[in-house]
């Protein structure tokens, strides 16, 4: 590959391509995320899916594989947040994406132990909570996304400039985003770098069992749905349990209700362990796009060269 492009995320991340792999629940552990830095991006170790003993294996497993900037990605809304806190600043982890929460608590505590700090936004209003707060960056994520998302349900082309136009720090995009051409189009609208979920999950490397990505490839327009807005929203792909949460919610089912059908282990039974049927299957709209399973360096490689070459021709036809 060549034609590397320097901007703020480059430098604050000390990274050859301005592509960040997202931390995923059940799917992005050590060699994902040593693959994805190996190839120039940003790999993140997906704290969420992890106790406290998994995460420090991880780390210590992805800093033998790489030489290269990994971080890794915590939700906030963990009960064992402070755990994660403790081994994060012991092992010395030099980047956090945090989500699913307030950033105002932990980001000075991450910062003053010399940690570059990264929230997750769904609006504009919270884009400004975690500049106020000391982030260094904030990815501005729409709901097209498969994680854990913003329930205003604002997409990713109305996101984007508008977290540009209300913060001064570094914007990464996400949702919805798997190819260089979505990452142009991410970049012509503020962004200074991608955060990709859904395409590294049908990668070479991810944790995720094969069922699940067989899943992914087989998914067409229509087979996700945002749901669980009453807990914390995420983006499922249509199953048995995606049924029984959907009657639930049509029938004005309250919150502790959807708690004790979610149940415990719901993600790592769909996502970890291949029960499409019972468990919980979260990836984004864009993998009706996706259909092939591929080494995490291929799909660096493959996205940037997409982007130059967009790029380029943008240019020409100027």
């Amino acid at each position: 590959m060549k034609h590397q492009t320097t901007n703020r995320i480059t430098q604050l991340f000390r990274i050859t391509y301005p592509i960040i792999q997202a931390g995923m629940v059940w799917t992005s552990g050590w060699r994902l995320a040593s693959a994805v830095s190996n190839a120039g991006a940003l790999g993140l170790i997906g704290a969420g899916s992890m106790y406290p003993d998994v995460l420090r294996e991880h780390i210590r497993k992805c800093r033998a594989a790489t030489r290269q900037m990994f971080g890794v990605n915590l939700p906030l809304l963990y009960p064992e947040l402070e755990e994660h806190i403790k081994i994060i600043t012991e092992e010395k982890i030099p980047v956090v994406f945090t989500s699913a929460g307030n950033p105002g608590k932990w980001t000075g505590i991450l910062k003053k132990e010399g940690v570059i700090v990264v929230h997750v936004v769904s609006s504009s209003k919270f884009a400004l909570k975690a500049q106020e707060a000391g982030c260094d960056a904030v990815v501005a994520e729409g709901f097209e996304a498969g994680g854990h998302n913003g329930r205003e349900e604002t997409t990713s082309m109305v996101l984007i400039p508008l977290v540009r136009a209300a913060v001064h720090i570094p914007v990464i995009a996400a949702g919805g985003i798997a190819s260089g051409k979505q990452m142009l189009a991410a970049f012509a609208l503020g962004a200074e770098a991608v955060q990709i979920g859904s395409r590294f999950a049908a990668s070479e490397e991810a944790s995720c069992h094969i069922n699940f990505q067989q899943r992914v490839l087989d998914a067409r327009e229509g087979d996700t749905e945002l749901s669980l807005k009453q807990l914390t929203p995420v983006r499922l792909l249509k199953n048995s349990f995606y049924q029984q949460v959907k009657a639930l919610e049509l029938n004005g089912a309250s919150a502790a209700a959807l708690v004790a059908l979610l149940g415990r282990g719901r993600a790592k039974k769909g996502m970890f362990e291949g029960d499409l049927e019972n468990g919980e299957l979260e990836i984004g709209q864009v993998s009706a796009a996706i259909t092939s399973v591929l080494p995490a360096a291929e799909i660096v490689k493959r996205t940037w060269e997409e982007f130059r070459n967009g790029l380029e021709g943008l240019s020409k036809n100027q």
